[in-house]
């Protein structure tokens, strides 16, 4: 089994967003099990509830920006997935500059405090899997905009299964 994690740091989002998108490759590539999510931001002190989701969506679905995943095994083969723009099947992106039409359906819906930040690592029967070949991709949204845009770093740890 090879890990692999899609995230980003100083970043600036548009508000309610998906912060990283990553659709499953068709198959016979493998499956996608997804292993720990966060959030944090780092740009001031002030206390502040913040909404997280974790949502899979249907075409048309975010617009983002690339992001090639890393393998977490250095010496591993490169993931399946390739960095996208347009959360086509086998990509991932983070920032979502717009969200698509495509239907969300929330599987976790959680909050945090800003200050705190947010982590999110499922015990194994817990984990979120995506098939290959699937319709919808996966994402971590936030849909309330966050009172500081600026500065907040995300991701996403899954493993090819």
């Amino acid at each position: 089994m090879m890990e692999y994690t899609v995230s980003g740091g100083g970043i600036t989002i548009a508000g309610a967003s998906t912060l990283v998108f990553i659709n499953p490759a068709a198959a016979p590539k493998p499956n996608l099990e997804f292993l720990r999510f966060w959030i944090g931001q780092s740009q001031n002190a002030t206390s502040a509830q913040q909404r997280a989701q974790l949502e899979t969506q249907v075409t048309a679905f975010p617009t983002l920006t690339s992001a090639t995943p890393a393998a977490l095994k250095r010496a591993g083969p490169v993931s399946n997935i390739v960095g996208g723009t347009a959360g086509a099947a086998g990509t991932a992106g983070i920032d979502a500059s717009a969200e698509g039409a495509g239907a969300k359906t929330q599987i976790l819906d959680d909050a945090f405090n800003v200050l705190n930040g947010w982590l999110h690592v499922p015990t194994p029967k817990e984990t979120i899997v995506m098939p290959a070949s699937s319709a919808s991709g996966l994402g971590l949204f936030l849909p309330v905009a966050p009172a500081q845009l600026d500065n907040w770093a995300f991701g996403a740890t899954y493993a090819e299964v």
